[in-house]
């Protein structure tokens, strides 16, 4: 993966409705720095960032039985949130498969070529 792939994941995440406004900003930040002097620390923070906000599939599961979840998804999309919990949980997988969670945990996974 190159430091551009890495960009369009950022651009990725960034776009995506599920993503946090602290990582949106983290993200933002870091491809405004690309190239500058402040690329360092703008690819520390969000790397830190998404360490911070990307969600095992064990806290997806404590979120969809809170009452929180029914607050946003309501009881019908609660009850569909259940079941791809339970499917994400029954094929191994370790963390959120959302649109912003998935290009985080590439960008996470390739971090040696932003903090290079």
């Amino acid at each position: 993966m190159t430091k551009e792939n890495l960009i369009e994941k950022a651009r990725e995440m960034i776009a995506a409705p599920s993503c946090c406004a602290e990582l949106k900003a983290a993200g933002q930040a870091w491809i405004y720095e690309v190239g500058k002097d402040g690329e360092k620390v703008a690819a520390k923070n969000l790397i830190a960032e998404i360490k911070e906000d990307v969600q095992t599939v064990e806290g997806l599961e404590a979120f969809v039985n809170s009452g929180h979840a029914v607050e946003i998804f309501g009881e019908e999309g609660v009850k569909n949130f259940k079941k791809h919990v339970e499917d994400l949980k029954a094929s191994g997988a370790k963390y959120c498969d959302c649109g912003a969670c998935t290009p985080a945990l590439s960008i996470l996974e390739n971090k040696d070529i932003i903090l290079a």
